[in-house]
């Protein structure tokens, strides 16, 4: 059912100071031992639950875990569904935007009108990610 914006499947108001704090209070959990930048990431459910996630770095640096991974992660461990706003921050809680790999992660289980907090304020998905690959770009098995 559409929201005042006209967007499908999204109704009500975006808490954007609750998922902040959400995101913050992951970060502070990240485990970022060699870059020395922690990252925490927060999102709204379309069901209304909010999950989070916190980078895990590796001394081999390419097995490092993004924020957006560990959030799609806590997703699907907490009952799965789509993501309707998405925040994401630095160590001093400044707004971070998802690199080019986990804006696809995200967009993979973003709702319809899903909203991003960026730089430049709100935006939705399709504004991040234009053009975007996803599930419905893939022929059915035959």
């Amino acid at each position: 059912m559409p929201d005042d914006s006209g967007a499908p499947g999204i109704s009500g108001v975006v808490d954007w100071r609750l998922l902040e704090a959400a995101a913050v209070a992951a970060m502070r959990n990240a485990y970022a031992p060699y870059s020395k930048f922690p990252v925490g990431a927060a999102a709204l459910t379309l069901d209304g639950r909010i999950i989070s996630g916190c980078n895990v770095e590796n001394a081999s640096y390419g097995l490092t875990l993004c924020a957006e991974c560990a959030l799609v992660g806590s997703l699907h461990m907490t009952g799965g569904g789509l993501l309707r706003a998405f925040y994401c921050v630095d160590a001093q809680g400044s707004i971070l935007m998802p690199c080019g790999r986990c804006r696809q992660l995200l967009y993979e289980f973003h709702a319809p009108g899903m909203e991003i907090m960026t730089t430049q304020g709100i935006k939705t998905m399709d504004q991040v990610l234009p053009d975007a690959f996803g599930p419905q770009d893939l022929e059915e098995p035959r």
